[in-house]
């Protein structure tokens, strides 16, 4: 694998997978939306360089692709090998259920595969969830019945299953993840570890469920790896759970959180109920992704919110 396109590059994922493959000596395409605050975490380098398309644009990403290397003095001839789609409207909230944008994220997935293959891509990576599979009561993979409950992980589902025909009809590897919890760095603002970091740097003292759930949690720079990983090694038409393939407490990481940021606060376990379709396990198998490609997580949840506050008490958005 030596270049590599990516959407939706600016995320805690997306970010991470960048400075793995910089660290390959692999070169990144990165596809940012024209204007974009957040295209700034991208810095360009001899390894780097960014496209600007909007999710509504693909079709013209190819002749994009070709125009910015050509700026930038790299050899457009040498195709990218992996087409990295991370792109997606609509992941937290309300917007999760908005039906009609969760399918245009369906045809967006589909105009990426169409732009892999002319750009001259050989792999398609997507990037899925484990909204696909509603609730399940042990550890996720590839052969687990799929029942989502809301339009994202519908619109998921729906667009691992077609980008995978249009794959196979244009020629394409076609590898699926299916993304469970992952944090670190440029990770979202309203996910459990970094609402719960800001208000416990501040000084304030965060509430929440009594914890029972039972989840496994990733930090993004080992997500990362194992993205590099599926695009140089992964088989093509497997679903492959992004995890850390084990599962703990949710208090328990909520209490790792609370050590690593203000040591001496007080966590209001119980204070919130659990939501009227709470998952309460929620694990990776991810035997496949070990198997086919030698994944193995270098972090602990220990280590890795270790950076994770650090980053958070440095970083200004």
């Amino acid at each position: 694998m030596k270049k590599v396109v990516i959407t939706g590059p600016t995320g805690a994922i997306g970010t991470a997978l960048i400075d793995r493959l910089v660290k390959e000596n692999v070169q990144v395409i990165a596809v940012v939306r024209p204007g974009s605050a957040r295209a700034e975490r991208i810095c360009e380098n001899d390894y780097v360089i960014k496209a600007e398309c909007n999710l509504d644009n693909l079709s013209e990403l190819p002749a994009l692709v070709m125009e910015t290397e050509l700026k930038h003095g790299w050899n457009y001839e040498e195709k990218p090998d992996v087409f990295y789609h991370f792109g997606w409207d609509g992941t937290f909230g309300n917007s999760r259920n908005n039906m009609y944008g969760q399918n245009l994220n369906v045809k967006y997935s589909l105009d990426a595969v169409t732009a892999a293959a002319d750009i001259g891509c050989r792999t398609f990576v997507g990037a899925g969830s484990q909204a696909e599979y509603g609730r399940f009561e042990g550890k996720l993979n590839g052969s687990v019945p799929v029942f989502p409950e809301n339009g994202y992980g519908i619109a998921k589902l729906c667009a691992g299953q077609m980008t995978k025909i249009l794959c196979e009809q244009k020629g394409l590897c076609h590898i699926w993840t299916r993304i469970l919890s992952i944090y670190g760095p440029y990770d979202g603002e309203q996910t459990m570890v970094m609402s719960t970091i800001h208000k416990l740097i501040k000084g304030e003292r965060p509430v929440c469920t009594a914890g029972e759930q039972m989840w496994d949690y990733l930090y993004s720079k080992d997500a990362g790896l194992a993205m590099y990983l599926l695009g140089d090694k992964g088989v093509h038409g497997r679903v492959y759970c992004i995890g850390s393939g084990q599962a703990a407490p949710l208090k328990s990481y909520i209490e790792e959180i609370r050590n690593a940021a203000a040591p001496d606060s007080e966590i209001g376990f119980g204070e919130v109920p659990y939501a009227e379709k709470q998952v309460m396990y929620l694990c990776a198998d991810i035997t496949d992704l070990i198997e086919d490609t030698g994944f193995k997580p270098e972090y602990s949840f220990k280590e890795g919110i270790k950076e994770t506050v650090s980053w958070c008490r440095n970083f200004r958005r």
